[in-house]
């Protein structure tokens, strides 16, 4: 290598993974992929009578502790009284303590999200009428701080260990064999090994602080750790390391009998097709071991992330594994592409190898672009959320780094083809020196000289080749795009996906029930009867939501937005300030999943209480309720 090509990566690389985690540093704390879309009571709300429990609303089902819902009185005393259990559905609640004073209260929750990020939050609620209060809420953040910076380093590291481990070992048993006996190669994979394992570990520490907005301090909580260890990410954690295990045999035998096989100089005969089986058959099965190993890591992020949760996880996990194993053989393959360039002037990889590795980058690439749309559809859900999410606008980066970085393998190709055109310098003839038949220490000592000088001409011509110089500089171009296009990765997935975000807002929206022009009410709640097929969301409409005859229309959904029919649904109006109802409203079905009542009179205008009691089977019913301002 030149001084100037090696002053330059010196130069460049560090720049890049400075500017990695300049973009880290940028993203700030976690983004929840669960959302609060509704209270009881709600936000800001003023009641007459003190609530006997706190219920909360999110978007998608949470895990909780024992401490993931307190309630807060106006002297910071806490007046819950037991551990937040699950209501119906998406539901939670907190029981409180009897007959609350009057004053301001605050709501702070801390749970974990369905896909493992954590969500934290806080609001208020009166009783009787707003006072002053000493709780602080303006602090309330999930994966923040120093736990959560070095929680996000620890994840991008996990991604650049696993693409370096698996697209490094892919490179040498696909694209260049001989490349098992070099020991730049060698340094590479297993520093992508102890880089992942070390991360790992790291993660398995952190998660614990890192989900309850802990200090470096709660690092060491041997109960947060057994605490993590019960969890859906603890496991993928853990069985992440018993594969790393998995992964340094591997290495050991890619590095140690593979690479004597492979070893042009080792005492193995070429012709020998006893030796040539016996690599075959070892090379067959590095391939399988090491593919099993590799989709097994693959898939403790696939279990444990945004794949695990929302919708069609059954099919999104394994492209998500598909989606992994490309990324790591495209850019792991390039960073080992890269170092043998650089780092191994005596050996370098021939025409044929950097052949061979291009048609896997380009397989690798329609398998990305494959899983990649799937992916974007399932977490964007439309078009408005490329431009209206957070989560759409990174992918936007991410998918103008990926296609600057097809860009510029596209001219490596180019100088791949150009490379593979250039005849390779002939060796030098060795002439025995005169004087020295009849010494054969001494000649051996000029065989070796002559030798190292003849190495050393054929790298000044590899050096002096304008071919390999435009491939090793353009090589460099595409490791310095792979780094900042993992970090992005890495944003995305502790992003909240535009899909559940846009969801999430419409039914805050619908939960605070909100009029539109012409006055009608949309009000949304999930039910869980308890039997067969008893989870769905009830719909509510309202036109135009005033005192006087009213036009009710009832819709009932399963989880997944499709209607369908049960055996009963009953509506209930109460205006309780006024001790007026229950009034009771049967409607009539329509269609599968729709009921409808004409002439719905509401006497007065209020705070009206909307419960609706459905009932699924026989014996399986349950009534969910909310309050909507009407009139």
């Amino acid at each position: 290598m030149t001084p100037t090509i090696a002053l330059r990566l010196r130069t460049v690389l560090p720049l890049l993974l400075a500017a990695a985690a300049l973009l880290l540093a940028g993203a700030g704390p976690v983004s929840a992929h669960a959302a609060l879309t509704g209270s009881d009571p709600q936000q800001g709300a003023v009641v007459d009578q003190a609530p006997d429990r706190v219920s909360l609303t999110f978007s998608e089902q949470v895990a909780l502790s024992d401490d993931s819902v307190r309630v807060l009185a106006p002297d910071g005393e806490r007046v819950d009284t037991g551990d937040p259990a699950n209501v119906t559905g998406t539901t939670y609640a907190v029981p409180l303590e009897k007959n609350l004073a009057d004053g301001t209260y605050t709501v702070s929750y801390q749970v974990v999200s369905a896909d493992s990020h954590p969500v934290a939050g806080a609001y208020t609620f009166s009783v009787g009428a707003p006072s002053a209060t000493t709780v602080s809420v303006s602090d309330q953040t999930a994966g923040g701080g120093a736990v959560g910076f070095l929680y996000g380093l620890g994840r991008y590291l996990s991604y650049v260990g696993f693409a370096v481990l698996a697209g490094g070992a892919a490179f040498v048993l696909a694209c260049w064999q001989r490349g098992a006996g070099v020991r730049a190669v060698q340094r590479l994979v297993v520093a992508g090994w102890l880089t992942l394992t070390a991360a790992t570990l790291a993660l398995l520490l952190l998660r614990g602080a890192y989900t309850r907005s802990g200090t470096l301090g709660d690092v060491l909580d041997l109960n947060l750790l057994s605490d993590v260890l019960q969890t859906k990410t603890g496991a993928a954690l853990v069985s992440r390391l018993l594969l790393l295990a998995a992964a340094a045999l591997f290495i050991a035998v890619l590095f140690g009998a593979y690479a004597r096989l492979t070893d042009p100089g080792d005492d193995t005969d070429p012709d020998d097709p006893g030796d040539q089986q016996h690599k075959r058959d070892l090379t067959f099965g590095l391939a399988i071991g090491g593919t099993v190993v590799a989709a097994g890591l693959a898939a403790s992020w696939a279990m444990a992330e945004h794949a695990s949760s929302g919708l069609q996880p059954g099919i999104a996990m394994p492209v998500d594994v598909v989606h992994l194993l490309a990324v790591a053989a495209w850019l792991g393959g390039l960073t080992t592409l890269l170092v043998a360039l650089y780092r191994a002037p005596e050996t370098p990889p021939d025409a044929t190898a950097v052949r061979r590795f291009s048609t896997l980058a380009f397989a690798s690439v329609v398998a990305l672009v494959v899983t990649g749309v799937y992916q974007s559809w399932r977490q964007l859900g439309s078009w408005s959320a490329f431009t209206e999410t957070r989560y759409g606008q990174l992918l936007l980066v991410k998918l103008a780094l990926v296609a600057l970085l097809v860009g510029v393998a596209w001219i490596s190709r180019r100088w791949t083809a150009r490379l593979a055109e250039t005849p390779a310098a002939a060796p030098r003839k060795q002439k025995v020196p005169a004087g020295t038949s009849g010494n054969p220490k001494r000649a051996a000592q000029l065989a070796r000289q002559q030798a190292a000088i003849e190495a050393a001409r054929q790298k000044r011509l590899r050096d002096a080749d304008p071919d390999r110089f435009g491939l090793r500089r353009s090589v460099l171009a595409e490791a310095g795009i792979a780094v900042v296009l993992l970090a992005v990765t890495t944003m995305l997935t502790s992003t909240e996906p535009g899909r559940t975000e846009q969801e999430a807002a419409r039914a805050t929206a619908a939960a605070q029930a909100p009029a539109d022009d012409s006055g009608a009410l949309t009000l949304d709640m999930a039910f869980d009867t308890g039997g067969t097929d008893g989870k769905g969301v009830v719909r509510v409409e309202l036109d135009p939501a005033r005192t006087g005859a009213n036009e009710m229309h009832v819709y009932v959904q399963r989880p997944n937005g499709r209607a369908f029919d049960i055996p009963e649904v009953k509506v209930a109006f109460t205006l309780e300030a006024q001790d007026i109802g229950p009034l009771p409203v049967v409607p009539d079905h329509i269609t599968t999943g729709h009921w409808s009542a004409g002439g719905v009179q509401l006497p007065m205008a209020g705070d009206w209480t909307v419960a609706v009691t459905v009932r699924t089977s026989d014996i399986d019913q349950t009534t969910v309720s909310k309050n909507a301002q009407i009139g």
